[in-house]
């Protein structure tokens, strides 16, 4: 399948669409239930956290526009070295918020931000091209058993990082974006430690909070019928966008619109 190549080098590592829905599927029993909301006040304060591969620029198109529109948005720039330190500094950053935030993660990010999102002051999720684990789940456990993938841009692991062969990666990860800006981005790309991906979660703020999911459409990373499976096991809001899996890269506008959603909710 095509469109299953978030980690192909080792042998859990390549998004099987089938195989991952089945696992969240099973178990999935009902959608989680939310707290219930009384009258809307806007939450003001917006936390962004980018996913593996990626750094914190890429949500600038994102930031631009809520921060025009009154909103306080921070932007967490991780390491992608390891799901505790990247929990540790988001957590961090929560901690600097005056009031109730809306934290949104890419990719990776949906991982670091269902850890960290168990934070009182976390008042909604928004998933964007983003994993949503349970508790005791890891990255590599959600995919084990995927076939390889021979059009991956997953390399060998080296080091103990993982980087994308940087001649694949505007197909595969930005290819919605322009070819110069694209190639910019594999060349500043950010390798997540194996660690990142290896690591059980301890909770999953998705079963005590309300959240919204983006599902990419062209997404060649996280396979679109993965994202939807994932929404619905956390009973998310869903929004879909005809766009790469660096929908806030190449839609800045459309996720905007989504944030606000839930800041507003």
């Amino acid at each position: 399948m095509k469109n299953s190549i978030f980690l192909n080098s080792i042998k859990a590592i390549s998004v099987a669409g089938s195989l991952l829905m089945g696992a969240i599927v099973t178990g999935a029993g009902t959608s989680p239930v939310k707290p219930h909301s009384h009258a809307a006040t806007r939450v003001n304060n917006i936390v962004l956290v980018h996913g593996a591969w990626a750094d914190g620029s890429g949500w600038e198109g994102v930031y631009k526009i809520l921060k025009g529109k009154g909103y306080n948005v921070t932007v967490v720039s991780n390491p992608n070295t390891s799901l505790a330190e990247d929990v540790r500094i988001t957590k961090a950053v929560l901690a600097q918020q005056d009031g109730p935030v809306i934290l949104v993660g890419h990719s990776y990010g949906g991982a670091i931000i269902t850890e960290a999102g168990d934070e009182s002051i976390v008042k909604g999720l928004v998933y964007v091209a983003a994993f949503a684990p349970d508790a005791g789940e890891s990255l590599f456990k959600m995919q084990q058993g995927a076939p390889a993938d021979p059009n991956s841009p997953v390399l060998p692991p080296k080091d103990g990082f993982i980087w994308l062969d940087r001649a694949k990666f505007h197909a595969a990860f930005c290819a919605d974006v322009p070819a110069a800006q694209a190639d910019f981005m594999a060349a500043s790309q950010v390798p997540p430690g194996l660690a990142a991906f290896s690591t059980d979660l301890t909770t999953a703020a998705w079963k005590n909070k309300k959240s919204w999911y983006i599902v990419s459409k062209q997404d060649h990373m996280i396979p679109p019928d993965v994202e939807r499976s994932m929404a619905k096991r956390a009973g998310s809001v869903v929004t879909e966008i005809d766009a790469s899996h660096a929908v806030y890269v190449s839609h800045p506008a459309e996720v905007a619109a989504v944030i606000e959603k839930a800041a507003n909710n």
